[in-house]
C-alpha cells in the first residue's frame, strides 16, 4: 500500500469512528426515559378560622358597643339594647355592603376594625339611651324665665319648654334656610294643628303649633331623615316624634314661643 492510499484508509476509519460515536451518542440521548414530573408542595392550613367577634343571638356589653357605633353613623336606629336581633344583622349586613366586603351579617375582625376606623369610642350616655341636651350651656333668654315658654334658642339649635323658669324639655331645632328665616322675637300660640299638612308645599307637619303668620314649631319628618343637611322653609324643625308629641300636650293656646340667640 503506498502512501497515499494509507492516508486515505486512515481518514476513512476516523470519518467511520466519528460516524459511530455520533449515532451512538444521539442513540442514547434519544432512549434516554424522560425525567418523572414533581408535583409542587402545597400546604393546607387546617387552623379553624377565627370565631366571630358577634353575631346573631348574642347579647352583652359587644353587641351594645356595636350598635352604639352603628347608631353613630346612620346604620342603626332605636334604641341600644346589647341583643343581637334582625335590626342590628340589618345594620351590619347594609354596613358590609357600602363598604364592599363579604355581606354575612356577622361581625367579624375585619368589619370591626372598618366601624372602629369611622366611629368614636361610645360614652355612657350613648350605651345606655342618655339623649345628650343640645342646649347644655345655653343661657335662657329672660323672656323664658318666667310663665309658660317655648324657648327657641337659635345659637344651640333647641326648642326648650319652659314652665316657671323650670326646664322640663329640651331637644334639637332646625331652622329656615335659603331666604326662608325664622323670625326672632316674642310671639305666642294661636293655633295648634295635630295632623297638619301644609298647603303651599304638601308637607306632612305633626303636631303643628303656630306663633308668627304660617311658622310653627312642628314634627318634620325631613328633619328625622336628613337632620342638618336640611333646611325648613320658616318654621321650626323638630325630629323626635315622641317628644314633640308630649309637648303639644303640654301647651296651650296663647303661651309664648321666644325666638332668639343665646
Amino acid at each position: 500500500m503506498n502512501g497515499v492510499t494509507k492516508t486515505l484508509a486512515a481518514l476513512a476509519a476516523v470519518v467511520m469512528l466519528a460516524g459511530c460515536t455520533a449515532t451512538h451518542a444521539l442513540t442514547r440521548a434519544e432512549t434516554k426515559p424522560p425525567r418523572p414530573q414533581v408535583a409542587p408542595v402545597v400546604t393546607i392550613d387546617r387552623k379553624p378560622p377565627p370565631p366571630p367577634v358577634a353575631s346573631p343571638g348574642d347579647e352583652g356589653a359587644v353587641v351594645r358597643e356595636l350598635q352604639a357605633r352603628l347608631r353613630q353613623i346612620g346604620w342603626y336606629f332605636g334604641d341600644v339594647t346589647g341583643e343581637y336581633a334582625a335590626t342590628t344583622t340589618d345594620a351590619v349586613r347594609g354596613f358590609q355592603a357600602k363598604r364592599g366586603i363579604a355581606v354575612t351579617g356577622i361581625v367579624n375582625k375585619r368589619t370591626l376594625d372598618l366601624l372602629e376606623g369611622m366611629t368614636t369610642e361610645p360614652t355612657n350616655d350613648e350605651l345606655h339611651n342618655v339623649k345628650p341636651d343640645p342646649a347644655e350651656g345655653a343661657p335662657l333668654d329672660p323672656r323664658c324665665q318666667t310663665g309658660r315658654a317655648i324657648c327657641v334658642d337659635k345659637a344651640s339649635s333647641s326648642v326648650r319648654w319652659v314652665v316657671d323658669g323650670q326646664v322640663l324639655l329640651s331637644i334639637d331645632a332646625r331652622f329656615g334656610g335659603n331666604g326662608y328665616f325664622t323670625r326672632e322675637g316674642a310671639f305666642s300660640v294661636y293655633m295648634k294643628s295635630p295632623d297638619h299638612v301644609s298647603g303651599l308645599y304638601n308637607t306632612s307637619m305633626p303636631f303643628a303649633m303656630f306663633f308668627s303668620g304660617g311658622q310653627a314649631v312642628h314634627y318634620s319628618p325631613d328633619f328625622a331623615a336628613v337632620g342638618y343637611n336640611g333646611a325648613s322653609h320658616g318654621c321650626v324643625n323638630t325630629r323626635d316624634y315622641e317628644e314633640i308629641a308630649w309637648l303639644f300636650d303640654q301647651v296651650e293656646v296663647g303661651d309664648k314661643v321666644i325666638v332668639y340667640w343665646s
